[in-house]
């Protein structure tokens, strides 16, 4: 399908989106290197120079056929719901500051969230869930992000994806998750020198964490620390200098319709974050 317009510009694309097309926060551009496999994966994080070089490097990432399969798929065939817009279709990067004291990982881009809008954690359930406590906390300028041109800025906060393309079932591979670790690590190495909270949307994003900290020489205590909602762990940075570990349950439909986590509960971690991080009251 062609000739759909973008939502905030009216710009023409087509579906996927073309790398240096035009759409909002693009990092990418026809000449930016495209990884393969795994190892061109670990070979584009190490070499970037700069946060934005990585997030380009990311953006148009093609290591797992099945991965690259599933997102493109989706953004031809869409939801009936978003059949007029034109799909993302990419792997979605990093969204925030690029001197975050707080970084949140979650799991993956949402299927129709980020892989439709181009921006992690943004578009569907979770995002408003997640975007609400961020504001509340005065971690982010407005309490909605519906798509990559709307204006929100995060402060003093980055939002990432442990897996970079929306997985079939929402459950990537072992190798899948692999094969996409270094750009969370080359992300996260550009970050260390601010960085004082990691919050992790879940059990997958908590394991993640452990081993990014772990890869990048840092020290991780034992008992392996465990998750759950609420649970802290004070991580040694690799240069020195502790980072403490935040869990809390994912704002999946599946925890907040239940009611295994409310509002005041997901709200009540990016408080503690903001305030170890010495950010309280930055949006206020």
């Amino acid at each position: 399908m062609t000739g759909l317009p973008h939502p905030v510009t009216g710009e023409l694309f087509d579906s996927p989106v073309a790398p240096g097309t035009g759409w909002p926060g693009d990092p990418a551009g026809t000449s930016t290197p495209r990884a393969a496999d795994a190892g061109e994966v670990a070979q584009l994080a190490d070499d970037a120079d700069s946060l934005t070089g990585l997030d380009a490097a990311v953006s148009v990432c093609r290591a797992c056929p099945r991965l690259v399969s599933w997102r493109e798929e989706v953004a031809v065939a869409k939801r009936r719901a978003f059949a007029d817009e034109p799909y993302w279709g990419r792997p979605v990067t990093g969204f925030g500051a690029s001197d975050a004291r707080v970084l949140v990982v979650g799991l993956a881009p949402a299927v129709h969230g980020g892989n439709r809008t181009g921006r992690v954690f943004t578009g569907d359930r979770s995002a408003d869930w997640l975007y609400v406590a961020l504001h509340a906390a005065g971690l982010a300028s407005q309490p909605a992000s519906v798509h990559a041109g709307d204006g929100l800025q995060l402060l003093g906060t980055r939002v990432v994806a442990a897996v970079r393309c929306a997985p079939p079932a929402n459950k990537p591979s072992i190798l899948e998750r692999d094969t996409c670790a270094p750009w969370l690590v080359g992300e996260v190495g550009r970050l260390w020198p601010t960085l004082r909270v990691l919050v992790a949307l879940g059990g997958f994003a908590w394991d993640a964490a452990l081993r990014l900290v772990r890869q990048a020489g840092g020290h991780v205590p034992r008992p392996v620390p465990r998750f759950g909602h609420a649970a802290e762990a004070v991580l040694g940075r690799p240069a020195g200098g502790e980072v403490l570990l935040l869990g809390s349950y994912h704002p999946s439909q599946q925890n907040t319709f239940t009611g295994r986590l409310t509002a005041q509960m997901l709200a009540g971690v990016m408080h503690r974050a903001a305030d170890v991080a010495d950010l309280q009251g930055t949006s206020r």
